[in-house]
């Protein structure tokens, strides 16, 4: 059976299923229906029946995720709705379901090791006589990548050689295809596609089972020759020099341990180098807050907390002062965001997650509480949904109750402004009379962009947040 049986008409479907409860989210992945053959010359009917287990995209942001377990090992029988991987994206880890009953014929990624979204994970045989097709075919998959590396290696390794008549054999390759057919691509083949105005139809895959993915569409588009002749093209005198500019070297210490990123530190990083990019500035501000201790003192028996009421208060001041509350993403325009959404970081083993209270400008202080204590126990447990942890349009970042009493926070990416809560501790404080009291005070230091947030606007947003905080009567409303 070839390769093209393989292929589905369509990229895979996902669905998934929680509860509130706190019970692990579910995911479904599927291909779509099995393609179907006819031979005209004995009029018999070849069935693919061996369907490929793709990477899920389990958040807008995640690119790629790692398999943290195979529940199922190869050769068990699947029903259909059972949990068969868990995944873990880049910020919580996923029971991926089965949507088609069969068996667990290969494993093509193993437990602890990554793959793109979309890319197969596994393969579902039909019936015990695609078995070993599957298997074989999975072992031919993972097998065509070595020979490449291993061509590449020598070109690399051998400057004097001529290596330029060599790239244009794999990029005359997948270039076109004769008559009409299904193809599959990755989602990022698609957009290089359609930003290189290249036919993807008319492009012939070279990934697993015929998969077209982005080398065959830059080589489609003429690019990769231009990638592959520089190595070889640049004096050596030049190539030696190059990896001193681009590498610098750092000294090694004896004895120290690298550890290389989890996925949830890997996305952090991401995040934080993307948030260089945008124009920030800080503003501090002090902020009474004798009358907020008395009032979380008389409402914590009843299971309010601090980030409660600090998260109460923000919402309640970007309510009046929108355009804190908005946000840039293009660099061209920016957004009035119709909810406002508090993000609050929060830590946990591994890693840096943000908790989002959605409509906190809307839900009472008891119900924010709730909340807020729910979204904790499903981060602590990486139980989130995606849409609990990447729709905050304001971020909360507390470290008071380590006795921190200030800090600039960094702004994530997406986002207009963080606040950064430091200590409230007994402040000698003069009044108006000149004469001096000790009060309860702390400093509170916003980070924001500069592109759609101006001093004013800061400004007048730190004033009605510190008036709410003296002034706590109307949280409790």
């Amino acid at each position: 059976m070839s390769s093209s049986l393989l292929q589905p008409r369509a990229p895979p479907s996902l669905s998934s299923s929680s509860s509130i409860s706190g019970s692990k989210p579910q995911w479904r992945f599927t291909s779509p229906p099995a393609v179907t053959f006819t031979r005209r010359a004995r009029n018999s009917t070849v069935n693919a029946k061996i369907r490929e287990i793709f990477m899920p995209a389990l958040s807008s942001t995640m690119t790629e995720g790692k398999i943290v377990s195979w529940i199922k090992s190869e050769g068990d029988v699947l029903s259909k709705g059972e949990s068969v991987v868990v995944v873990e994206s880049d910020k919580a880890d996923m029971d991926v379901e089965t949507f088609y009953d069969g068996i667990l014929a290969a494993i093509v990624v193993p437990e602890g090791e990554s793959a793109p979204v979309g890319a197969p994970i596994g393969l579902l045989a039909e019936t015990e006589a695609e078995i070993e097709e599957a298997r074989a075919k999975a072992a031919s998959a993972g097998g065509s990548s070595p020979p490449k590396i291993a061509a590449d290696a020598p070109v690399a390794a051998s400057p004097p050689s001529a290596p330029v008549a060599a790239p244009p054999t794999p990029a005359a390759a997948p270039v076109v295809a004769d008559g009409p057919r299904k193809i599959v691509s990755t989602p990022f083949a698609k957009k290089l596609a359609k930003q290189h105005k290249v036919d993807i139809n008319k492009v012939v895959g070279t990934g697993p089972f015929g998969r077209i993915t982005p080398a065959d569409v830059e080589a489609a588009a003429g690019i990769t020759p231009v990638k592959s002749t520089p190595p070889p093209v640049t004096a050596p005198a030049a190539t030696a020099a190059a990896p001193a500019k681009s590498a610098p070297t750092f000294a090694e210490i004896p004895g120290a341990t690298v550890v290389p990123f989890t996925t949830m530190q890997a996305a952090v990083s991401k995040n934080m180098i993307e948030s260089l990019s945008v124009p920030t500035f800080r503003v501090g501000y002090p902020v009474m807050t004798d009358a907020l201790d008395a009032l979380y003192a008389k409402v914590k028996s009843k299971g309010v907390t601090m980030t409660a009421l600090l998260a109460k208060a923000a919402a309640m001041a970007l309510a009046q002062h929108p355009v804190v509350n908005a946000s840039c993403k293009d660099g061209k325009s920016f957004t009035y965001n119709s909810s406002i959404n508090i993000a609050v970081a929060v830590a946990i083993n591994g890693g840096l997650i943000t908790p989002v209270l959605q409509d906190a400008d809307k839900l009472d202080l008891y119900l924010l509480s709730e909340k807020w204590k729910e979204l904790v126990e499903k981060a602590r447990s990486k139980q989130l949904q995606p849409h609990e942890y990447n729709s905050g349009t304001f971020t909360l970042s507390n470290l008071g109750m380590f006795g921190v009493d200030r800090f600039d926070a960094i702004l994530p990416p997406g986002q207009g402004a963080i606040m950064a809560v430091g200590v409230s501790k007994p402040t000698p404080v003069a009044g108006k009379d000149g004469y001096f009291s000790v009060k309860n005070q702390m400093l509170v230091n916003v980070t924001a962009d500069h592109r759609i947030v101006y001093g004013a606007d800061l400004a007048a947003f730190l004033k009605t947040f510190a008036k709410i905080v003296q002034e706590p009567d109307s949280l409790t409303m």
